[in-house]
């Protein structure tokens, strides 16, 4: 399945896209799409026989805003430098362990919303992504299979960094990683029956319409069921959880002088094979 959210920020309603590219809404049969309904499993499939059964009445989507496809996100836990042609362009080594830092929930919004470019910053970044979103609660989990099985489904995720504020201004990479706006997540959730091989997905990234990232998740150094798996043996991850998977190469950062760094006014779109397309204009914050 295909669950989004749609309507004005703070103000979604749960919808689903069917297969035929309708837009169906969920509202009569949940309250909402968050971790509660990932994880009950019988509330799932009354959706799913809905929506078999044509039930699920149609959405106008003319003008409609598109919202981040989970609500009320506990935690976003995200891989850094999870792709070999991604380490080699930074200058990193490829790491023995999965690099984990958090971003703010309150980062996170609709795939078409705006971006905005923080106050002093040069070095605005972008990153597409493999989000994960896990529907059962895992801890200390044992093997990559279980790993993938407590995930509910995938998502788009735009990992936007400012690289100076994560770099060069000490401390932590949570300076440059967690400024208003710089999580836009969604379309949809697809949930994982849908996503046979996560492995196997194609990301791609534009900037004012020039192609700047295309890679597959088959690059990744630390597949999701194992990053899935690793994260579990440090912190609990509960239903509505997401994971950003990390980003395959061709970032600003990665680029020889000048660092085409994103300002107010360009446009970024992106996609990830299978689980939609987003797009943002940039504004100055």
């Amino acid at each position: 399945m295909k669950l989004l959210r749609v309507g004005t920020a703070g103000q979604e309603r749960p919808a689903l896209l069917d297969a035929e590219g309708v837009l169906r809404d969920l509202s009569g049969l949940v309250a909402d799409i968050d971790g509660a309904l990932l994880a009950d499993e019988e509330a799932l499939g009354r959706i799913r026989a809905a929506a078999g059964n044509g039930e699920l009445p149609a959405l106008d989507g003319t003008g409609l805003r598109i919202g981040p496809p989970v609500a009320r996100i506990g935690k976003i836990v995200c891989i850094g430098l999870n792709y070999f042609d991604h380490a080699k362009e930074t200058g990193a080594e490829p790491p023995a362990e999965p690099v984990i830092f958090l971003k703010a929930p309150d980062t996170v919004v609709g795939p078409q919303d705006t971006v905005l470019v923080p106050r002093g910053s040069v070095k605005t970044d972008w990153e597409v992504e493999l989000a994960v979103v896990i529907g059962r609660t895992a801890r200390y989990l044992e093997s990559a299979e279980q790993g993938l099985a407590h995930v509910a489904g995938y998502a788009v995720s735009h990992d936007v960094s400012e690289r100076e504020f994560q770099i060069e201004r000490g401390g932590t990479w949570d300076k440059g990683k967690n400024c208003e706006t710089f999580n836009p997540l969604g379309p949809w959730l697809v949930t994982a029956d849908e996503v046979p091989d996560p492995q196997n997905l194609r990301l791609r990234l534009w900037v004012n319409g020039e192609l700047k990232q295309d890679g597959s998740t088959a690059e990744q150094i630390f597949p999701v069921g194992e990053v899935v798996r690793y994260v579990s043996q440090f912190m609990t991850l509960y239903p509505g959880d997401v994971i950003n998977t990390g980003t395959p190469a061709g970032v600003a950062m990665g680029r020889p002088e000048p660092k085409p760094y994103l300002r107010a006014g360009d446009v970024v779109e992106l996609e990830v094979e299978g689980l939609g397309r987003q797009r943002q204009e940039l504004k100055a914050a």
